[in-house]
């Protein structure tokens, strides 16, 4: 199961490729520099986590990105379009490595499991598509 959830989160992030060329004005090598700015939302941690954990998900929500992606359509404004397909590819990308959405107990704690060098091992679930 967790191969096709990889696949299907590659064929959204290949779609943000495909929205940002066929619909930015600005040079290639934006996307991949702008990628990883989504996660300075991690910033929010400093003021503990529950703050951390609320600002990374804003950021980190797909509804979000779609949101951000529509208002920058209707109002006509590159950069906000720009905003919306980094925030959707970076989201989309995460998923695939594993990042999820954060719980409030701790940044290492998401809904995908726990992340880090120390990860707790989870049981393996039976895979419909052996």
């Amino acid at each position: 199961m967790k191969t096709l959830l990889n696949l299907e989160e590659l064929a959204l992030f290949l779609l943000a490729v495909l929205a940002f060329a066929s619909q930015s004005p600005y040079g290639w090598w934006l996307f991949p520099v702008c990628l990883l700015l989504p996660d300075l939302s991690m910033l929010g941690y400093a003021a503990g986590n529950k703050v951390g954990a609320c600002v990374y998900n804003f950021v980190h929500h797909r509804g979000v990105a779609i949101l951000v992606y529509l208002a920058g359509r209707y109002l006509a404004l590159d950069w906000l379009v720009f905003t919306g397909i980094i925030l959707f590819a970076h989201t989309t990308m995460d998923r695939i490595f594993g990042y999820g959405l954060k719980y409030m107990t701790a940044f290492k704690d998401t809904h995908l499991g726990e992340i880090g060098p120390n990860a707790k091992q989870h049981r393996k679930q039976p895979d419909a598509y052996n």
